[in-house]
């Protein structure tokens, strides 16, 4: 029998892009013959997508829409193992179809990836594409924003293609302002919340739990500094204005004035129903590993 080697493992992976066991596999089944092995590969379709599910896929796309109305928008990230992938016009199809098909209206990710797709489950499709396009892909997120009245408005930053790219933003404005108005506004607010990234909307949204925490910190800080109680808790508390003016949209300063507070900006004719902002990847855990020592544990195990 044929000895398998690791320079052997690694011409078969970079040929087919299949896992490392996978390839391993192949090579003994076909007795280190690597065009049978290709083939044998080939056969296997989806079973070689499965054994991909267990590697990182921090890259892929962030993609946001909005209805033809303008009054509900989703954010959406299908994530990828390569940065490349996400100029791949196959993936970006993909993408945009199940952006499409998320602008009809689900209550979580879940029932996203359960929908229907030109008659296979958004799963199966992304599934599907695993095999053909060769890495391994998962819807991870999916998020909306929505008004009675008024305008969503959207923005990616640095986009690849339209409304895909690393940092989507949605905000919604309640409002009967024309709907030309709330684009500009919107389209700048959105730009705003992708570059200040704020954590609430509001002061009455803050988590009180993250409130007290920030507050007991706070006092700590000005009891170590050896301050009397009545000015410790007159330094917390414009600490506490401090902190909501840095974290929540509406307190924060216009980051293209500079000096305009976002609730100045819109006035008393427009409210904000909500935002969210959507970064690719984040919170994501990449393990980094030595390529060469995988391959030789996988051709020594």
């Amino acid at each position: 029998m044929t000895a398998i080697t690791a320079q052997m493992v690694k011409e078969l992976r970079e040929m087919t892009g299949a896992g490392m066991m996978d390839a391993k596999k192949a090579l003994v089944e076909n007795n280190g013959d690597i065009e049978g092995s290709v083939d044998w590969l080939r056969t296997k379709g989806l079973a070689k997508a499965a054994k991909k599910a267990d590697r990182a896929a921090a890259e892929g796309l962030v993609s946001v829409a909005t209805n033809d109305e303008g009054t509900y928008g989703v954010a959406v990230e299908i994530n990828a193992e390569t940065d490349f992938l996400s100029r791949n016009e196959k993936f970006q199809s993909l993408v945009d179809n199940v952006t499409s098909l998320a602008k009809a209206g689900w209550d979580n990710v879940e029932a996203l990836a359960s929908a229907d797709l030109n008659g296979k489950s958004v799963a199966e499709t992304i599934k599907e594409a695993v095999g053909t396009i060769g890495e391994n892909m998962n819807l991870r997120r999916f998020e909306s924003v929505t008004v009675s009245e008024g305008y969503v408005a959207s923005y990616v930053h640095n986009a690849v293609s339209d409304g895909k790219g690393k940092i989507g933003v949605l905000v919604g404005l309640q409002s009967s302002k024309p709907r030309a108005e709330l684009e500009a506004l919107g389209k700048q607010v959105a730009m705003h919340v992708a570059a200040a990234n704020p954590q609430f909307l509001n002061v009455e949204s803050v988590d009180p739990e993250v409130l007290d925490r920030e507050r007991t910190v706070l006092i700590e800080q000005a009891k170590e500094q050896g301050k009397p109680d009545d000015i410790a808790q007159k330094m917390v508390e414009g600490r506490i204005r401090k902190y909501y003016e840095e974290n929540c949209l509406t307190e924060q300063v216009f980051v293209i004035d500079g000096e305009t507070k976002i609730s100045k900006l819109l006035g008393t004719d427009i409210t904000l129903t909500g935002f969210t902002r959507m970064v690719l990847g984040e919170g994501v855990e990449v393990e980094e590993t030595d390529f060469a020592a995988e391959v030789a544990k996988a051709v020594n195990g």
